[in-house]
């Protein structure tokens, strides 16, 4: 099951709101090179470049998918290229990344690997969703492992990689870098009722699961998800406080 732009962007304000805090953290400087690691449908990637006059741009993703979306925006100064995060290469005077790399496993050893992305001078700026404690994600976990589900995923559930602040505050220091800033950071969602919750993760969060299950599988995963998500949940509104945490550092020149 590929990942489907339109089904991403049906939050896309809310997705996209963290956006602002990341780039509050970048030096703006014209003339630059900058990688955003994980593009997705590149309407974020082109205002990263409409920040940075004269810059090289380019936008990485590893699903076709959202690359044919993020190909329509492409112009001078700003590319996009299909490619694994892991498998980027060269140096960039900005290293970019927002709610992407949560889905590569073994932070411990991803963030050193992107932070050698960055040139001499150069600034690393990531965002990555840290919400896996919450009921969205935690009653996925609980689906899964029940039956008939728990025999057709062999078991399999996702373990999210993402560390603490205090972790990546520490790897970035045993890397030399300078100017850290590690923060997480509540947004706060106002969404319809539970549905709505599973429709957010439809996008995301459940992704995987739905890659793993076979057709006959993935609408009865749904359904008994969102019976879980409608016993949680049961007001209208609901109040949707999505953690995420950012940190951006600079190499000594």
């Amino acid at each position: 099951m590929p990942w489907d732009p339109e089904r991403y962007r049906a939050f896309q304000s809310e997705r996209f709101a963290p956006f602002d805090d990341l780039v509050a953290l970048i030096r703006v400087r014209d003339g630059i090179s900058a990688v955003d690691l994980g593009c997705g449908t590149g309407e974020l990637t082109r205002r990263l470049a409409d920040l940075l006059p004269g810059s090289d741009v380019a936008g990485i993703d590893s699903s076709p998918q959202m690359l044919g979306e993020a190909a329509r925006l492409a112009r001078p100064g700003l590319r996009f290229a299909l490619c694994a995060i892991e498998d980027v290469t060269g140096a960039w005077d900005l290293v970019f990344s927002h709610a992407a790399l949560q889905w590569v496993d073994g932070h411990r050893d991803l963030i050193p690997r992107v932070w050698s992305l960055v040139r001499l001078g150069g600034q690393l700026a990531v965002q990555v969703p840290s919400n896996h404690a919450h009921p969205t994600h935690t009653l996925i976990a609980e689906t899964a492992a029940e039956a008939p589900f728990r025999d057709a995923l062999g078991g399999w559930t996702r373990t999210a990689p993402v560390l603490g602040i205090e972790d990546y505050a520490s790897i970035l220091f045993a890397e030399g870098a300078e100017r850290i800033t590690v923060f997480e950071k509540a947004y706060p969602h106002v969404l319809a009722d539970a549905d709505a919750l599973a429709d957010w993760t439809s996008g995301t969060a459940l992704v995987p699961y739905m890659e793993r299950l076979p057709d006959e599988l993935r609408a009865a995963f749904m359904e008994r998800y969102r019976t879980r998500l409608r016993a949680r949940f049961p007001e209208t509104p609901v109040f949707y406080p999505f953690k995420r945490t950012l940190f951006a550092a600079t190499k000594p020149a």
